[in-house]
């Protein structure tokens, strides 16, 4: 008769990146990119922005310097090489803004995807092409969508971030990680609603510098849906 095998230690298990106490924070180190603000990557699991998991960023409105909370670790994914996707974003990339943050635009694809948003995102994270999906789905995505995008999301080296509105907040999501942002004087409020570990105590306060312009990282009208297709089809080949 073989021995039973021994029990696992408590220690061990806890020393994995997908256990953690309740009143600590989740670390996977390998998975997180870091956000270039260290006092958020400090409340952010893994000490960034989270890959193979979806996040969520929620906004009353645009244009207050919310992108600027990304385009650091968008320009560390660009910069290896990465190629990015905006769905169904409210505005056009305003390029100079992007190019002064150290963004490649020749790998940034733009996608208005109307209607069709949620199978578009899951079909950008499910092609393993993209280092980060960002998407603006609106109000009719619905708890099937969210759970669908999560598990496309799971597992893949991609930063995958949804864009709502605050009024989603009060709904339950599978996201793991979800933040609302305000604009505050000279600063950008930063409430993280949800995270794998303890509660943020308060909101983070961010002085975010806004490279190429003053006003929004986010302006103009839409693509086309030809040169988006295009575009995403030579990203992808």
């Amino acid at each position: 008769m073989s021995a039973m095998p021994l029990p696992t230690a408590l220690a061990d298990v806890l020393a994995r990146g997908d256990v953690w106490r309740g009143d600590t924070l989740a670390t996977l180190p390998e998975s997180a990119i870091p956000s270039g603000h260290p006092e958020l990557d400090a409340e952010l699991p893994g000490g960034g922005w989270p890959r193979g998991n979806l996040t969520e960023i929620l906004v009353d409105r645009s244009g207050f310097g919310e992108m600027s909370l990304l385009l650091p670790a968008l320009a560390s994914l660009s910069n290896a090489g990465g190629w990015l996707a905006l769905v169904a974003p409210p505005w056009m990339p305003h390029a100079p803004a992007w190019a002064a943050a150290g963004l490649a635009l020749e790998r940034l694809v733009v996608l208005p995807a109307g209607k069709q948003t949620a199978w578009s995102v899951e079909q950008l994270l499910a092609c393993g092409g993209f280092a980060g999906v960002l998407a603006w789905p609106g109000a009719g995505i619905d708890a099937r969508a969210l759970r669908r995008l999560q598990v496309a999301a799971e597992g893949r080296p991609v930063f995958a971030c949804l864009w709502r509105s605050t009024a989603a907040a009060a709904s339950p999501s599978p996201a793991p990680l979800r933040l609302e942002l305000a604009a505050a004087e000279n600063s950008l409020s930063v409430r993280i609603l949800k995270r794998r570990g303890r509660p943020a105590a308060q909101p983070l306060h961010l002085s975010l510098p806004r490279p190429g312009r003053s006003v929004r990282a986010l302006a103009g009208p839409a693509l086309s849906p030809a040169a988006a297709r295009s575009a995403a089809l030579a990203a992808v080949a």
